[in-house]
């Protein structure tokens, strides 16, 4: 692995082999997020973007835990008969970090190993990939506190996991099992305690030597479907396959294919002149 970058005190940061691993790095508090711990991540998540070694994100936490949600203790307290502003929270501290990564073109995997529940619970469904280890669970804690889901929850959850159990998650406040996240759709796959973590580095390591803009090229297109017509899918498609049909990484993959032999993607749009 590579050298952390010390910068931050919340998170952690390591680039090897052309994988961007961001560990939430507040264990004794199941990595509850406070404001600081959130506009570390938006930071880092603009040095990635930034880094075009980077062919991949892994997210995941430190410890026993993934993310326990949003730390309540960490909020000064306020005198009597006044209320807190929630919205601010979410404006200036969740919602940057979740619109960096659906703005980032690289695919991002998150690794739940442990609990996430709260805020933890949809960040980790805004990445692309979600892993658990199947010790994990998925809580909407919200309704427990009188709050509503929020993080993008109300957006993917009925989107991934239909409405009935979307309600049923959000209102009941009952705690998911990873296996049955899996078996439900919210996640890509539910793994072993003992072999989670290497099988999710692998997973990076798989992604970040794959076709980068072919990959970018995808993700876009399905996020897109989610507000597209077929009909301007169907268009969004072929514009698509033109940018991808035009890269060195597709060249490299039929020559590799015709030839027997493992491609070599290089990640990037095109050397086209």
């Amino acid at each position: 692995m590579g050298d952390y970058f010390m910068a931050y005190k919340t998170i952690l940061m390591d680039v090897s082999n052309g994988v961007a691993t961001l560990t939430l790095n507040r264990p004794e508090k199941l990595n509850a997020c406070t404001m600081e711990m959130l506009g570390e991540l938006a930071s880092a998540l603009d040095e990635i973007a930034a880094n075009s070694d980077v062919r991949t994100l892994l997210l995941t936490g430190a410890g026993r835990g993934f993310c326990a949600g949003q730390d309540l203790g960490a909020r000064a307290p306020l005198p009597e008969g006044e209320r807190y502003d929630l919205s601010d929270n979410l404006l200036n501290g969740y919602h940057p970090v979740l619109e960096r990564l659906e703005k980032l073109d690289i695919p991002t995997i998150c690794a739940v190993n442990g609990v996430a529940a709260g805020a933890g619970a949809n960040i980790a469904l805004a990445c692309d990939i979600v892993v658990a280890s199947e010790s994990a669970k998925f809580i909407q804690v919200f309704s427990k506190i009188g709050l509503v889901p929020d993080c993008g929850g109300t957006y993917n959850l009925p989107r991934s996991v239909g409405m009935a159990r979307a309600k049923g998650l959000t209102l009941l406040g009952e705690a998911l099992s990873a296996s049955d996240a899996e078996n439900w759709g919210m996640i890509w796959k539910c793994l072993p305690d003992d072999s989670f973590m290497a099988a999710a580095v692998s997973m990076a390591e798989k992604l970040a030597t794959g076709p980068t803009w072919g990959l970018t090229l995808t993700k876009r297109a399905l996020n897109a479907s989610l507000g597209n017509d077929y009909h301007t899918q169907l268009a969004l498609e072929a514009e698509s396959q033109k940018q991808a049909g035009e890269s060195d990484d597709y060249m490299e993959g039929v020559a590799a294919f015709m030839e027997k032999r493992s491609p070599v993607f290089t990640g990037k749009k095109t050397n086209k002149k």
